[in-house]
């Protein structure tokens, strides 16, 4: 007997429901992402519009951010894939109202509104904030190596570049002096009509690498004698704040650069820096500080300088202006400790967490114990933080500090097998800078979602008899509270 099969026929037409809210289920993230955007400031974005009516309406900017956030929530970046989502996704396509931006008019307002669509991350931290889920108990700060749009094989170093300027001018002079020998022997066989072999061709090519080598130098010159001048301007502050002389050995000021200072020609803003699998890269240094309630980023910036110790306090003071209040515990690992960093946090009176030592793996040592507080301040700063740090209370806090901030790198670059941001798609310290600033608003939004997903999902209270007065109206009742 044979089988019997459900109707399949792929040429049979079919009409899709004339609503576009019927075309996807009530929980879709496209609805959500069009809820956050109706919540969100868009003056900002319509402010570069002209109001005399000229010229060809353009999409509404309402339309275009919904696009890029419902792209950045799915992981889709590219100003093409953007807009062949408007085609093939359903979600985008009600997203669009079935409008059909080009990819060129995708890229177009990312770059008309680069610094509106960074603000999107202050507004995204507002939105967590009303939701409740901000608390500042803990926040933990860390950093995350992600590639540049430039190759570390487009980098030379500056004790590179003499020898291939060198190198290409020798072989620029060596064409000049074979194309005269080449024009004068053909002039003197065939005439002087005759132009002999294509030679400029190759000159040209090479005196526009010389022109690139030779920019890429007096730019690295120009670092090295701005950081000279800063050391010396430092220096000087301290000797004028000082009523003795400074001990310990002066600083090199040197305003020549370091044979291994690099500089990329793809992108000159990114550096060549160590990832945290042990390999070099062409990248920036992406910051976060990320509240333990929720992992909500409260605090976001990007940097050209692979070591964190220099960006603790800005981004401690972004947190305070981003959500108007101090946070009560800042947790960061090794790489950010110096005594600069704990002075300025203690001056904020916020306290701090930062093991001036690498984690050992193994068996943990037992406990530090406590200490009076004339021991405690007869210590010096670094074994105030080891104490500080190795007690029962810092360990049980400091414990935190990886699953606050660290799967917050893991979801946005993607972990297992999930698709994530692999790089920057832009160039300059600026553009990446903007670009991380939304792969952070998108990180808020779609914690945001979640959050009130699972606030619709719980289930109602249950109704509870009321139980008579017993006549404790005006008492209040002091229960302690779990610490």
């Amino acid at each position: 007997m044979a089988h019997s099969f459900r109707p399949y026929n792929p040429e049979q037409p079919f009409l899709l429901p004339p609503s576009p809210q019927d075309w996807l289920p009530e929980d879709h993230l496209a609805y959500h992402v069009l809820d956050v955007v109706s919540q969100l400031d868009m003056s900002a974005f319509y402010a570069g519009y002209s109001s005399d009516g000229r010229g060809a309406a353009p999409f509404s900017p309402i339309m275009m951010v919904s696009l890029l956030l419902y792209g950045w929530c799915r992981h889709v970046y590219s100003c093409r894939k953007l807009a062949a989502l408007c085609l093939e996704d359903i979600g985008a396509r009600v997203i669009v109202a079935d409008n059909r931006p080009d990819h060129n008019s995708v890229n177009l307002f990312r770059l008309r509104h680069g610094e509106a669509l960074s603000k999107l991350f202050k507004q995204s931290v507002d939105l967590c904030q009303k939701a409740g889920m901000v608390s500042l108990v803990h926040v933990a700060v860390d950093g995350s190596k992600i590639a540049a749009s430039a190759s570390k094989r487009k980098a030379m170093s500056y004790g590179r570049i003499d020898a291939e300027e060198a190198r290409l001018q020798a072989e620029i002079d060596g064409y000049l002096r074979r194309a005269a020998e080449e024009d004068a022997r053909d002039d003197a066989t065939f005439g002087p009509d005759n132009s002999g072999p294509n030679i400029p061709d190759e000159i040209k090519r090479r005196q526009t690498r010389l022109v690139k080598l030779r920019a890429a130098k007096e730019a690295l010159e120009a670092e090295a004698q701005a950081a000279a001048e800063a050391k010396r301007l430092e220096r000087e502050v301290k000797e004028a704040a000082s009523d003795k002389p400074l001990s310990g050995r002066k600083p090199n000021i040197d305003p020549t650069p370091k044979d291994k200072a690099q500089r990329c020609f793809t992108d000159p803003d990114s550096r060549i820096m160590k990832g945290g699998d042990g390999s070099f890269m062409q990248g920036y240094n992406g910051q976060a500080a990320v509240d333990g309630a929720h992992q909500v980023i409260v605090a976001c910036d990007l940097s050209q300088d692979a070591n964190d110790k220099r960006l603790l306090v800005p981004l401690v003071e972004q947190t305070v202006k981003n959500t108007g209040r101090k946070p009560k515990t800042v947790l960061t690992d090794p790489g950010f400790y110096s005594e600069k960093n704990i002075d300025a946090m203690d001056a904020m009176g916020i306290s701090v967490l930062i093991p001036p030592d690498r984690e050992r793996c193994g068996v943990p040592s037992d406990p530090a114990p406590e200490l009076t507080a004339e021991e405690y301040a007869a210590m010096s700063a670094i074994a105030r933080m080891r104490h500080k740090v190795s007690t029962k209370a810092g360990r049980e806090a400091y414990r935190l500090r990886k699953s606050i901030v660290e799967p917050v790198f893991g979801q946005a670059k993607g972990c297992a097998g999930s698709p994530g941001f692999l790089g920057f798609l832009r160039r300059g310290l600026k553009k990446c800078t903007e670009e991380w600033h939304w792969l952070c608003a998108r990180h808020n939004i779609m914690k945001y979602i979640r959050f009130q997903r699972a606030q619709k999902s719980e289930p109602p209270a249950p109704k509870r008899h009321r139980r008579p007065s017993l006549g404790l109206d005006s008492v209040t009742l002091q229960v302690p509270m779990a610490i």
